[in-house]
């Protein structure tokens, strides 16, 4: 595991946010895999500010799936009130912590040449790395990205890596389990008032 491996730059942070937004078709994935959190996405700051993953273009289209910067204020989760999470954080070298916004930043650019990996989830259930470049899905996108960053944190494949994966690797630290919206780094002003919608959606798959 690469992780481990430091240089004398100073220590930073790399957040890790699993999601789990209630809804049938979640409680239903759930059953399956028995795990409490079906999305991940990359954060680079503990406030949540600067968020990235693979999921929902568009907050109620639950169909159409891609890069996505992701928004807890106004975003997908703006929708789901309930959503339960947990904040993990990463520890990195400074210089990590720079070759990770590089990769983020190359998948900001060609945004447009990416798509979401359906494949690839029928992969995990079958444990076979199936997929296709310049497509992937949440915890996939994750996991790459880190990896492409000198982050390595498994000996599988990117397209094999879930969001239980994260919450189990023994480098990662919880700082905060509970309902989204009461993560208290995040700006109250902002939230505002929420109403949960009854919208079906595939979290793990374009939440």
């Amino acid at each position: 595991m690469e992780h481990g491996k430091r240089t004398n730059d100073r220590e930073k942070s790399i957040y890790i946010l699993l999601t789990d937004t209630g809804t049938l078709f979640t409680t239903m994935i759930k059953r399956f895999t028995a795990a409490p959190y079906n999305h991940a996405s990359l954060a680079f700051g503990a406030d949540l500010s600067e968020l990235y993953s693979f999921g929902r273009k568009k907050p109620t289209n639950p169909f159409a799936g891609g890069f996505v910067e992701e928004d807890v204020y106004a975003g997908t989760y703006s929708h789901f009130p309930n959503t339960r999470c947990a904040v993990l954080r990463l520890r990195v070298t400074e210089r990590q912590l720079e070759e990770a916004r590089l990769v983020v930043e190359s998948f900001k650019r060609e945004r447009d040449q990416y798509r979401y990996n359906l494949v690839g989830l029928l992969g995990v259930l079958l444990n076979r790395d199936m997929g296709s470049d310049k497509a992937y899905f949440c915890s996939q996108f994750v996991a790459e990205a880190l990896s492409e960053a000198g982050l390595r944190l498994w000996d599988r494949p990117s397209s094999l890596v879930t969001p239980e994966h994260f919450r189990k690797h023994e480098a990662l630290e919880t700082v905060y389990e509970g309902l989204l919206f009461d993560y208290p780094l995040l700006e109250r002003g902002r939230l505002g008032s929420r109403v949960e919608t009854e919208e079906p959606a595939l979290e793990w798959a374009v939440s």
